[in-house]
């Protein structure tokens, strides 16, 4: 079976507020801005999810549910990982073992710098320096189950990011 992982990295988030928590910060202006813009983005490229899991920071919150929206995914579906929250790689994967395998298309929206040692590993054709806020990369590779993920040859399909077509 053909699966599908889109990783998304949450919009840019504000800093106003220095005596705010990390994990509270939610999303400036154009981070409101840029998440539904790439939901749209994600949309015509016809890349809805069957599963979007979400760190529970506010920005990662905020990012989820925005693009929940702009590409028809019920945000009361979207599940709440707190693991995500600047995680290391491998934490990564350790959330796709727990994907029903019915799921073919997921949605994981994160946080740098684990997002982007993630997606630097998914195929020897793709690099990036930093995945920008509100990027997204997308991975098909085929596989029975997800815990297949680690050793599946996985394809790079996607790489976008709302300043790309500035």
């Amino acid at each position: 079976m053909e699966r599908t992982l889109v990783m998304i990295r949450h919009a840019k988030s504000s800093w106003a507020n220095p005596l705010q928590s990390d994990f509270e910060r939610p999303l400036n202006d154009r981070g409101e801005h840029d998440a539904p813009m790439m939901g749209e983005r994600l949309k015509k490229n016809k890349l809805i999810p069957d599963l979007i899991i979400a760190s529970t920071a506010k920005r990662a919150k905020q990012t989820a549910k925005k693009i929940a929206k702009e590409v028809g995914y019920d945000h009361d579906k979207i599940t709440w990982n707190e693991t995500l929250y600047h995680c290391i790689p491998s934490v990564f994967e350790e959330v796709l073992y727990e994907v029903d395998d019915n799921i073919k298309t997921v949605f994981i929206v994160g946080h740098n710098p684990g997002i982007t040692d993630f997606v630097n590993h998914l195929s020897g054709r793709f690099k990036t320096d930093i995945m920008p806020t509100c990027g997204i990369v997308a991975c098909s590779f085929n596989a029975q189950q997800w815990n297949e993920f680690n050793g599946a040859d996985k394809k790079v399909f996607l790489f976008d990011y709302p300043k790309k077509d500035i």
